[in-house]
């Protein structure tokens, strides 16, 4: 993320008033915590965040041939896009990169979770209508062999 992005996420975590504001993609993780007036950034490279809140699927260790798709920030975990709606994915649905796989709401704001690769939903983590964790495992898929 450029200094600008950055300064653009710590704007954005002022104006929405909150105490913390967390962000991960791939490699990336991004944290704003305010204490006071003070704005206090963190940037680091991490390859994976273990789920907050959550000892059992922190003890529970995934195959090793599958990939973890984790939520990229705190909010409510919906399934569908609606209550009247079917499931983005089920288990055993077939996923290709940019499918939408979930709705995590964060501060009033919908925000799409899409599949960053090929392949089969082996496990649904989370609880549709739930809260959920930064970091905390929402799906486990069986990455297509090249």
């Amino acid at each position: 993320m450029s200094f600008g992005k950055l300064q653009e996420f710590i704007e954005l975590a002022k104006k929405a008033g909150v105490t913390k504001l967390e962000y991960e993609k791939a490699d990336e993780k991004f944290a704003v915590s305010f204490v006071g007036e003070s704005v206090t950034p963190s940037y680091s490279l991490q390859s994976q965040v273990a789920p907050a809140n959550n000892v059992v699927a922190a003890a529970i260790k995934p195959a090793s041939n599958l990939k973890e798709i984790t939520s990229p920030f705190v909010g409510t975990f919906y399934r569908s896009a609606s209550p009247d709606s079917d499931s983005y994915v089920k288990e055993g649905d077939s996923i290709a990169p940019g499918k939408v796989l979930c709705i995590v709401e964060a501060m009033k704001i919908m925000n799409e979770i899409e599949a960053d690769i090929a392949g089969e939903i082996v496990e649904i983590c989370a609880e549709n209508e739930t809260y959920v964790e930064f970091g905390q495992v929402l799906f486990r898929v069986k990455p297509n062999k090249a």
